[in-house]
């Protein structure tokens, strides 16, 4: 029997209208406080070399980024989509209440934990691939509910274009498709796979995922290598540390929210048919444990199971005692968002946060083996020293004699320095790089005799060279640690010549 629901639909629902705009008006207000983020270089650059995919992702936040970053409204206008999905998610939040026949109370919860959970509130910081997770997957999730609920065969279509545009953004939707198949497989909503829409729903989500596809066979799965690089870069974090830093980073007043969205759909009959869902988020775990995924590859998770719990919860709030509970607990949850919020959007100086930090206790988790030493949160240290790297780089350069510097090229090692120098540089060559993407661009219609060089010591260098001379080594207070003490050095005569040595700098990370 289909459970019935409240209409889906308002002329102007400010419910979910109000909440949402503030919080876009909140990420503008902090869109442009500091510089841009290490990836969004990156994929400034990649998206000014159109191609139906990348090494490390698809195609759609590189071209979004190249195109918003030549309006010249620096981080702000790149980061314009992250803040719109930021706003989306509210909205969608309290939208899929009102699906499930929330009350209001269930959907100030939902709208506040979306909007304040410190998690999702970072990945909006900037332009990254995991800024759309949380929308997309909420999406889906509320699609599939629709469709199930009011037999709304559009709905599925819908979701089909909204899978598909999700996976030419980042392939972390494939874990989500994955896990909601086995939970529709294992419970009653199995049915829906006998519905046509639904299948041309997942045709259409192929054939919008289908270029980016290509490109990867097309070259090897350049991805697949990564994803296994990425399992012995990431730190190996045990079970119950790593469960107590979703909490943290959840909220811990919200945390609550998100476990009864676990649990409710097994024990209540208003959510029942929302059992899929529950699954599919622990099949997500489970990939993502077994991977040794850092914490942010949960977050997507958190809406839904948020909405959930609010739907669950929310009855339980009777009377005049029970509204002053839930308005105390809601009350209590924003002011420790508010506590943590300085972690996860650029409130305060670089300064002025480490200090802060250590007034609270509280320091950067070290998602990475390399972190270690870093003074603030990656999401701020990786805005932080690109222009400090870049004149400390073209400094060194332009000391070379002109001579020299006409049979010189510049080779760094990641795509974070690679994309800096080729922004924000002056009157330098393209950079060169075997990380990622720069691997596939090759010497970019260069055969330098001669390098500068940036990476961890000379040692490594010296077997390479005929002669190597230090010229500077990096620094900035605020970046993250393994950018600082670097040597900058001038590799002159390179052997053998680069274009034989080019394959051994083939960094898929």
């Amino acid at each position: 029997m289909a459970i019935t629901t409240k209409p889906d639909r308002a002329p102007v629902d400010l419910a979910a209208c109000v909440p949402a705009l503030l919080v876009f008006i909140a990420h503008a207000a902090l869109g442009a406080r500091y510089d841009l983020f290490r990836d969004e270089l990156y994929f400034i650059v990649c998206g000014q070399h159109p191609a139906l995919g990348y090494v490390d992702q698809p195609p759609g936040v590189p071209l979004m980024a190249a195109g918003l970053f030549k309006l010249g409204l620096g981080a702000w206008g790149v980061r314009l989509p992250a803040m719109i999905a930021a706003g989306l998610l509210v909205w969608l939040s309290v939208r899929f209440v009102r699906l499930l026949g929330g009350n209001s109370l269930a959907m100030a919860l939902a709208a506040v934990a979306c909007a304040l959970s410190p998690m999702l509130m970072g990945l909006t910081a900037t332009l990254n691939t995991s800024a759309f997770d949380p929308l997309g997957w909420t999406a889906i999730a509320y699609l599939l509910t629709k469709a199930l609920r009011s037999g709304d065969d559009r709905a599925l279509l819908l979701a089909g274009l909204v899978a598909g545009s999700a996976l030419e953004i980042k392939y972390a939707m494939a874990f989500w498709l994955v896990g909601l198949t086995l939970g529709v497989l294992l419970t009653p909503e199995r049915r829906i796979l006998l519905r046509p829409a639904l299948w041309k729903g997942l045709a259409l989500a192929a054939a919008i995922a289908a270029p980016s596809f290509v490109w990867q066979l097309a070259h090897g799965f350049p991805f697949l290598e990564l994803g296994a690089a990425a399992r012995g870069k990431n730190a190996d974090v045990a079970l119950l540390p790593f469960l107590a830093n979703q909490v943290l980073v959840m909220n811990l007043l919200l945390a609550p929210l998100c476990a009864a969205g676990l649990v409710a759909p097994f024990v209540l009959g208003r959510v029942r048919d929302l059992r899929f869902v529950t699954i599919a988020a622990v099949t997500v775990f489970i990939i993502v444990r077994l991977g040794h995924g850092k914490d942010y590859y949960l977050a997507p998770l958190y809406p839904s199971l948020f909405i959930i719990g609010a739907v669950s919860l929310a009855p339980l709030a009777k009377g005049g005692p029970g509204k002053v509970i839930a308005g105390l607990g809601i009350l209590t949850a924003v002011i420790i968002s508010a506590a943590l919020a300085p972690m996860a959007l650029p409130i305060l100086s670089p300064a002025a946060l480490a200090a802060y930090m250590g007034r609270i206790g509280i320091a950067p988790q070290q998602q990475e083996r390399s972190f270690k030493g870093t003074v603030l949160p990656q999401v701020f240290a990786d805005q932080l020293g690109w222009h400090d790297f870049t004149d400390q780089v073209e400094t060194a350069w332009h000391h070379l004699p002109a001579p020299l510097r006409a049979q010189t090229g510049i080779k760094v090692d990641n795509y974070g320095e690679a994309a800096a120098l080729d922004l924000y540089g002056r009157h330098l060559p393209p950079v060169l790089s075997g990380h990622n993407q720069y691997f596939l661009w090759g010497m970019r219609g260069q055969r330098p005799r001669h390098l500068v060089v940036v990476q961890d010591d000379l040692a490594g260098l010296e077997p390479y060279c005929e002669k190597v001379t230090l010229l500077d080594r990096t620094w900035s207070r605020y970046a993250m640690a393994y950018e600082n003490g670097k040597v900058i050095a001038l590799c002159e005569g390179v052997r053998p010549p680069l274009e034989q040595l080019w394959p051994e700098l083939r960094n898929f990370s």
